[in-house]
Order: C-alpha cells, then structure tokens, then sequence
C-alpha cells in the first residue's frame, strides 16, 4: 500500500513562494520603457572671457547645507 505521490516539505513551499515574491517585487521596481525619446541638450557656449560660473540648484543646494 504505497502511495506514488510526490511529498512537498514545508520548507520547499515556503522558499518558493518566497522566491515568486522577490521575483514580483523585482519586477513591479522596474523602470518603464519611455516612448519619447528624449533630445539631448545643446551644449552651451563658453564665454570668450572667463564668466564661466554659473549659480545652479546643485550649487544653491551645497551653499544651503554648508552653512553654519
């Protein structure tokens, strides 16, 4: 009287229903293809005499850290 049927361990359970979790986590975290394509920026012009120096929000935001 033995039965043919294939034995399942909790633990085998448990570890793929914990890899099929990962696995959609992984996927749902993943960027969508963008459809528009976007244009590169045009480079800017360097100024003949220096001026070079620009005010950006990566500046403005170190300056506002740096304070004391």
């Amino acid at each position: 009287m033995s039965s043919s049927t294939s034995k399942v361990s909790r633990r085998t359970l448990f570890f793929g229903a914990g890899t099929a979790g990962a696995v959609a986590a992984t996927v749902g975290l993943l960027p969508t293809a963008q459809t528009v394509a976007q244009s590169p920026a045009a480079p800017k012009v360097k100024p003949e005499r220096g001026g070079g120096y620009e005010l950006s929000e990566h500046v403005k935001q170190y300056y506002k850290t740096a304070r004391v």
